[in-house]
């Protein structure tokens, strides 16, 4: 807690003992007689006494170089890949399965390796989006793949590296002390500004970099740490130097009469409860809970950090007026995102909900305004009436655009020919489908009011946010292999859809589409059958669409009877590996194997994937959401 204007710094101690403890060994400061009465030391526990600002902007520009190389790279990376999957969509649009052969096999060996075991790699053997629970009540979250864990790494590495490059050649313990508690209180606050951009759902890096939210909510998550343990670091060199000089009694009289260190202790404080309230025990047991403390928690650190710096006039000010800018930029784009979507002079976005078997409910919103819409991505669901402003986001299953009469000011009714036969002006409107299983907080009070309907259909106002990922694009692959595990499947609805539609266009060169889709029991089959009815009656489903319908826990023998030899059912699990040796065999072109569902299905897909990297081109997608 560094000031340069606080009120202590320039406290003289008594001429019998102008030497104090920790506060000797003073180069540059005039010890001559003539000066013995006018001597001050240096107050290492306040101001900048100690801190070299010159070393602290050298780290930041460190940290913010290697950050913004990092991205660079990703940029290349991901141009590269864009530009082979571009010219592999042109080249294979009119082509036959045969002539995709080429597509088939990588050309190298590099980049095979690299996928295999870094970018799809778990952390250790197998597993990365199962959860780790210490019981079937207490889940402790999920493992980072191996690049997330490396990156992590080298993130915190970089920061004790930086929070070390210390004056060594000082002998004075107190100003090292100094050295210390300037630079983490520096750091502490750099870290806050990458904090805030990682945190937003309107993240520019999102669409730049091509990187899904999931995995910025998994740094935002670990920075955070990081930038707590250096505000306590901070805070606790700044206790050790201020014991030395004054003792615990300097320490309270701090704490109780000067408001630069009750705000710097305000916003410490705030972030060791923000890193013990946010273990995933707690947060996926009290999420709504959690996330409210949570953001007044945040709010309350960056407040205690910005008076902090405003009163102590410190260099980091312009760090602080950045992380508060990015953050009220961020929470206006989405009420612009919520207005525009909703909002209309005609009408607002209605809801209409439906109870489901397998409690669930189908959730349609009905929009005032067309939108553009991507295969598989996702929006933040309003259901005020049920959750007041809390939100969850929700992949979109289905959306359809539609012509619906525009009312106009003249409400005569017609006298001519004429006035008949004028057409009816209409407007387009969009109506989004989600699927919400039955959880605890929003989804369960939402099934138990649809359902206690006497028709099981419910309406009310709502609004969405979005549309948000749709990251991935699937048109240049000759094979699609789409993995769903209960309510995953509107995540991979939509891209069969897409795929046909772009299919019978001629605008895609996938020849081969497989959806494996796993569910308890065939009651679940009823969420989307009709999305899946308008699917099957494709003109060319037949010739490009496979479905494996897995029940694994079906009522009876009879339940589980395939009709066709496109549409399958199975009782048990799906083996992901057999299913993909086995098309592996037929394949067209490059293949990519998706999936959406629960962590340990995830995590076999994703076994089974990597089991075929360097045996054919095989990329890999994982559409998921730890929070």
């Amino acid at each position: 807690m560094a000031s340069a204007a606080d009120s202590n710094a320039d406290f003289a101690y008594p001429k019998s003992t102008f030497i104090a403890p920790y506060t000797t060994g003073l180069n540059g400061v005039n010890l001559s007689k003539s000066n013995l009465s006018n001597s001050t030391t240096p107050t290492y526990y306040t101001g900048l006494s100690g801190v070299r600002l010159g070393t602290d902007e050298l780290t930041t520009r460190l940290l913010w170089f290697s950050l913004a190389g990092f991205c660079l790279l990703i940029v290349l990376g991901r141009l590269v890949q864009i530009g082979n999957a571009h010219l592999r969509h042109l080249l294979n649009i009119t082509s036959n399965p045969i002539q995709q052969a080429f597509w088939s096999r990588d050309r190298t060996t590099f980049w095979p390796r690299v996928k295999k075991d870094l970018l799809y790699a778990p952390l250790h053997k197998t597993r990365h989006n199962r959860e780790v629970q210490l019981s079937k009540a207490v889940n402790m979250g999920t493992l980072p793949s191996r690049l997330h864990m490396s990156l992590l790494l080298l993130y915190l590495i970089s920061n004790i590296v930086y929070c070390c490059l210390l004056d060594y050649k000082n002998k004075n313990g107190a100003a090292l002390i100094a050295e210390v508690r300037g630079r983490t209180g520096h750091l502490s606050v750099v870290n806050m500004v990458p904090l805030i951009i990682l945190a937003g759902r309107n993240n520019p890096l999102i669409p730049l970099l091509r990187v899904s939210f999931d995995t910025y909510n998994l740094f935002h998550r670990w920075i955070g740490r990081i930038v707590v343990l250096e505000a306590v670091a901070h805070t606790m060199a700044w206790a050790i130097n201020m014991h030395a000089a004054k003792g615990f009694h300097g320490i309270k009289e701090s704490f109780g009469g000067d408001s630069f260190i009750q705000y710097g202790l305000l916003a410490t404080i705030a972030m060791v409860v923000i890193l013990f309230q946010s273990p995933s025990a707690i947060r996926h047991a009290f999420y709504e809970t959690f996330l409210h403390l949570h953001q007044l928690l945040a709010f309350a650190a960056i407040l205690g950090v910005f008076v902090h710096s405003m009163k102590g006039h410190l260099p980091q000010q312009h760090y602080i007026n950045w992380m508060i800018s990015l953050w009220i930029m961020e929470r206006m784009a989405r009420c612009i995102r919520i207005v525009y979507r909703n909002i209309s002079l005609r009408q607002c976005t209605k809801v209409t909900v439906e109870a489901m078997p397998g409690e669930a409910c189908r959730v349609t919103f009905n929009l005032p305004r067309p939108w553009r819409y991507t295969p598989g991505c996702h929006v933040y669901a309003y259901l005020p009436s049920v959750s007041l402003w809390m939100s969850h986001p929700f992949s979109i299953a289905w959306c359809e655009e539609h012509s619906v009469p525009c009312p106009t000011d003249d409400e005569k009714l017609p006298t001519t020919m004429a006035d008949l036969d004028r057409s009816i002006s209409t407007r387009t409107a969009t109506s989004i489908s989600l699927v919400m299983c039955k959880r605890t907080g929003m989804t369960a009070k939402l099934y138990n009011k649809a359902s206690a309907s006497p028709t099981g259909i419910i309406t009310m106002y709502g609004a969405v946010e979005g549309p948000y990922g749709g990251l991935e694009s699937l048109h240049s692959y000759g094979t699609v292999i789409l993995f769903a595990g209960g309510v995953g499947i509107t995540h991979q609805i939509s891209h069969v859809q897409d795929l046909l539609a772009g299919h019978l266009a001629g605008t895609v060169a996938t020849r081969k589409v497989i959806l494996v889709w796993s569910v308890r029991t065939t009651e679940t089959l009823e969420w989307v059958r009709p999305w899946m009815d308008e699917v099957l009656e494709m003109p060319n489903r037949k010739e490009v669409l496979k479905v494996l319908l897995f029940i694994t826990k079906p009522r009876n023998a009879r339940e589980v009877i395939s009709r066709s030899e496109t549409v399958q059912m199975f009782p048990g699990r799906a083996n992901p590996r057999v299913i993909i040796g086995k098309e592996m065999e037929s394949r067209v072109g490059a293949m990519a194997v998706t999936v959406c569902g629960p962590g340990a299905f995830a995590d076999d897909v994703r076994a089974a994937a990597r089991d075929q990297v360097g045996k054919a081109t095989v990329d890999f997608v994982e559409e998921s959401f730890t929070w």
